[in-house]
């Protein structure tokens, strides 16, 4: 297999989606809060014309928000006709894959095995490959979809 992977980190967890699922990284400028949305949906952000829901991966995952500074920059993809923008703690590379994705090891815990589709090794090192519509779902299943209101 040789797939291009973009490598980010979560929570200090090295973590992997397709090259193909990320239609670019940017530098994250304001984020503006909507009302009544799910906590790990941060917000939304304009990219040119086009508005983009701001997931916090972390919180997607059911984990706590980070305390410290992270990466201003996020992965920007897009999934079920919505554009998203992806907070993440880092992101790393791209890279290829160097083998065929294995079973993710136990030790995880639930929030991970729900969102990883297995561990990956790349030219950089293993990681867990994600499930990019299982992260976008949230920690209780639910899209991370804002609704245009009518």
């Amino acid at each position: 297999m040789s797939e291009l992977l973009v490598v980010i980190q979560i929570a200090g967890r090295r973590c992997a989606l397709s090259a193909h699922d990320v239609k670019s990284v940017i530098e994250l400028g304001a984020v503006t809060p909507v009302p009544r949305t799910p906590d790990f949906i941060a917000g939304i952000a304009a990219l040119r014309s086009q508005t983009l829901t701001v997931i916090d991966c972390r919180r997607a995952l059911g984990l706590p928000a980070a305390e410290g500074p992270t990466d201003d920059r996020a992965a920007v993809v897009a999934s079920g006709g919505h554009a998203y923008a992806l907070m993440v703690d880092a992101i790393e590379d791209i890279t290829t894959a160097a083998g065929e994705p294995g079973q993710v090891p136990g030790g995880f815990g639930p929030e991970w095995s729900r969102i990883a589709t297995g561990m990956i090794e790349t030219m950089t090192g293993p990681a867990l490959l994600i499930d990019l519509a299982a992260l976008i779902a949230g920690p209780d299943g639910q899209r991370g979809e804002i609704e245009a209101a009518a």
